[in-house]
């Protein structure tokens, strides 16, 4: 995940994995035929990094206000990294999109669904789609920034003014 991070989907080889495990490069075909099978396992790690964030959250905050406040706070937690490399699931997304892989909208569907259920949960039913939708895209905006002027100060501004909207809701 993190090579796939750091360096994008085209950039990484299994060599580069294999550098980075400690182990042969025979040894990662053991594992992974292609670099396709290497995506499969990153999204479904993603898949679970998402699903273990979400049910933390979901377990730790009794109103869906300090849950999407807390969501908001897991994400700019890593703005250090952000703005050295990108927002993870977003550039991540970006790649699959370009390899037309569908499964990223997946990824980003499953934040906005659970935002979404948020935003109904605090009595916003008719716009909590809208509501999810641009919660999400302005925190990927940010990260975008964030990344672009290698300023992770961007982001974390940004999270404390999202966090008063959602006060304010």
């Amino acid at each position: 995940m993190q090579l796939l991070h750091e360096n994008g989907i085209e950039r990484t080889t299994l060599a580069d994995i294999a550098h980075a495990a400690h182990v042969p490069p025979g040894n990662v075909y053991y594992y992974f035929k292609t670099k396709d099978d290497i995506i499969g396992a990153v999204i479904q790690a993603h898949t679970h990094d998402i699903n273990a964030t979400l049910a933390a959250i979901d377990a730790q905050h009794r109103t869906p206000k300090a849950r999407l406040k807390a969501l908001i706070h897991e994400l700019a937690g890593q703005s250090q990294t952000v703005a050295r490399h990108g927002c993870p699931l977003g550039s991540l997304c970006t790649e699959l999109n370009k390899r037309t892989n569908p499964t990223a909208a997946d990824l980003m569907r499953r934040l906005t669904t659970w935002a979404e259920q948020q935003f109904r949960d605090a009595g916003h039913r008719r716009d909590a789609h809208q509501l999810a939708l641009e919660l999400i895209a302005a925190y990927e905006g940010h990260a975008l920034l964030a990344n672009t002027l290698q300023d992770p100060d961007i982001l974390t501004a940004a999270a404390r003014r999202l966090g008063s909207r959602i006060d304010k809701l």
